[in-house]
């Protein structure tokens, strides 16, 4: 009898031992997984936390990059703009070059010239008194010089005396009773034809006291003819 009770208190005494070392165990193993959870939170935090700063940073960089790129579009459209306006003037200013080269070259007699323009004829008095002297009654370099500078100034294109085509560099001579033009001898009547505003030519011509009057004065007769058309060869070409 005294045997089955000892035998009872080793058997509740393994049981409480079992029981002791399970919750001990037990306990040990849940404060483990807690630290561990633990470790694993701060560790998700401080990631997580890294992870907000540099998708701050990105964030602020971006904005950073956002306006250097408007900054630099401005840029880009300031310069476009100066080249159309560049380009603009350029092609202006081609444009007024070869409008200048143009008329250069009808100066020069360069190239032939076709238009509307003016003919003017200067033609020997038909009347010359018996005691008159003829020399004063015929015309001479001066008078087709004063009609060819009016016509210039009025901005005739270009000019031909008889179908001579006029430079910047001829000359008009008189000798005896014919007028060389650049060596090329030519008899009255004088037609001296212009291309350029027929009606500004001719109102220039026909000014009060002007050249008109100064030939009308010198006994030369004048005929003043509009034309719709007036072609001009080159200079020193063949007349037509």
């Amino acid at each position: 009898m005294k045997w089955k009770v000892r035998s009872k208190h080793v058997l509740l005494s393994l049981v409480f031992l079992v029981t002791g070392f399970i919750l001990a165990l037990s306990y040990e193993l849940a404060s483990e997984q807690l630290a561990n959870q633990g470790e694993r939170n701060t560790s998700q935090w401080r990631y997580e936390d890294e992870l907000r700063n540099r998708i701050l940073l990105e964030q602020t960089i971006n904005r950073s990059l956002q306006e250097d790129l408007r900054n630099l579009q401005s840029e880009v459209r300031e310069l476009e703009e100066e080249i159309a306006s560049a380009t603009e003037r350029s092609e202006i200013r081609t444009a007024n070059l070869i409008e200048d080269v143009e008329k250069l070259r009808k100066i020069t007699g360069a190239v032939p010239v076709q238009g509307q323009g003016i003919e003017i004829t200067l033609d020997d008095s038909s009347y010359i008194p018996e005691e008159g002297d003829p020399n004063n009654y015929i015309v001479h370099e001066h008078h087709v010089q004063k009609v060819v500078d009016v016509l210039l100034v009025a901005g005739a294109e270009a000019v031909a005396i008889n179908g001579y085509r006029l430079s910047h560099q001829s000359y008009i001579q008189c000798v005896g009773p014919v007028i060389t033009v650049d060596g090329n001898r030519s008899y009255a009547p004088f037609t001296i034809s212009a291309v350029g505003d027929p009606s500004v030519m001719k109102s220039s011509f026909e000014l009060p006291g002007g050249v008109q009057d100064f030939l009308l004065d010198d006994s030369i007769e004048v005929r003043v003819e509009e034309k719709s058309t007036i072609v001009l060869d080159p200079y020193l070409t063949e007349r037509r």
